[in-house]
């Protein structure tokens, strides 16, 4: 045979950009699923977060202040949504589900989220964007380094979008579907499934107010135009403080906010004193009045017991003894705290936290409100 005549060679192997888009995909896929398992793990913290951010937009862009403050009753819905979208967008880009809507579809989602890390990072507004929920705490820039890596990693799959084959994978991202918005309902409901917060349940509220070991700074100061770190204050007066940087940051206590008072003065201590049970009453005017009666039945049922009762809220005066007067919890003595912090140790309002000198031993949502004996058994 004629050398000349033979069929050209046929060339084998997958091309080199095929490959790294395809490893685009599953880095994309991935970062999706596991960023919406933790938020959608907990909707009501990714609920507050876009609470702060409609505000500081309402306040920033005052020509706009109606329209996002009209947005904050719908938060809620919007976290259960966006936390689920991102699960199911990343199952479907894994599993190949009409790859070129869903790619488009995901550029879309981090073009949102970019812009909300950007403005935290450039604004110093909204300074923990809660990209990865209570699990891990990003700063704002670089959250938004991680959101510009995750955009170009989309693009560059946009750019390859022709080359990803579609496949018969539609049942399993309607399963994925069914499962994440039930998980949503499930932790709005009731409570987390998994409680990353320095509140849950076996903490030692005491022990997360102590850093982890001593904490260590270095200095940094100025002479004759030169910066210079020390590990201890130069005593050479011709040196400029310029500022103080914490080396060992991880030890710094998990818990800087919380205190406890009333009238008569701060109660925090005390709450690490024996058996306590708070019933947490954030808002009096978005509460669950249907839970009421349940939570009264507890109260009545541990009298006589060693665990005491009391109202913990951020509202004002007048609203709580309101309060306490038409849902007949007058008998309770009621403490202060901060909004934010009742909002960190509970999801429902109200809601029960029950601790054992200082020892977290129960946290229930109105809709699992236990009884006296659960209670007494808990602390025994």
């Amino acid at each position: 045979m004629n050398p000349t005549t033979l069929p050209p060679k046929i060339k084998t192997g997958t091309p080199p950009m095929l490959i790294a888009a395809r490893i685009a995909r599953i880095l994309v896929g991935c970062v999706f699923i596991f960023s919406g398992l933790i938020k959608l793990n907990d909707p009501v913290g990714t609920q507050i977060k876009f609470e702060e951010y409609f505000e500081v937009f309402a306040q920033d862009i005052p020509i706009l202040h109606d329209f996002f403050m009209a947005l904050v009753p719908f938060t809620l819905v919007m976290s259960v949504l966006f936390c689920a979208a991102e699960i199911i967008l990343g199952v479907a880009l894994l599993a190949s589900y009409k790859p070129k809507v869903t790619v488009w579809l995901l550029f879309f989602l981090i073009t949102f989220f970019t812009f909300l890390t950007f403005y935290s990072a450039y604004f110093d507004r909204v300074t923990d964007c809660g990209c990865f929920g209570d699990a891990i705490k990003l700063k704002p820039w670089t959250s938004f380094g991680k959101d510009i890596v995750l955009t170009v990693l989309i693009l560059f799959i946009i750019g390859h979008r022709n080359r990803l084959r579609s496949r018969k994978t539609g049942w399993l991202v309607a399963l994925t579907t069914v499962l994440t918005l039930g998980l949503g309902i499930y932790a709005v409901q009731f409570l987390p499934p998994i409680d990353m917060l320095p509140y849950a349940v076996g903490k030692s509220i005491p022990a997360g107010m102590k850093p982890s070991e001593p904490l260590r700074y270095r200095y940094v100061m100025e002479k004759d135009g030169k910066k210079e770190e020390f590990d201890a204050y130069p005593t050479d007066k011709a040196y400029t403080f310029k500022e103080m940087v914490l080396v060992n940051e991880k030890a710094k206590p998990k818990i800087t906010d919380y205190r406890v008072w009333n009238d008569e003065g701060d109660f925090t201590e005390q709450t690490f004193e024996g058996n306590k049970l708070f019933i947490i009453v954030k808002d009096t005017k978005d509460i669950d009045a249907g839970s009421l009666p349940a939570i009264r039945s507890l109260v009545e049922g541990l009298k006589g017991s060693t665990v005491s009762a009391y109202i913990l809220t951020s509202t004002n005066d007048d609203d709580i003894k309101a309060f306490q007067k038409e849902y007949q919890l007058t008998t309770l003595p009621y403490y202060k705290a901060d909004a934010t912090v009742l909002k960190t140790i509970m999801r429902s309002n109200p809601g029960t936290w029950l601790m054992s000198n200082g020892v977290v031993k129960g946290k229930w949502h109105y809709n699992t409100t236990p009884g006296a004996e659960e209670v007494i058994q808990r602390v025994k």
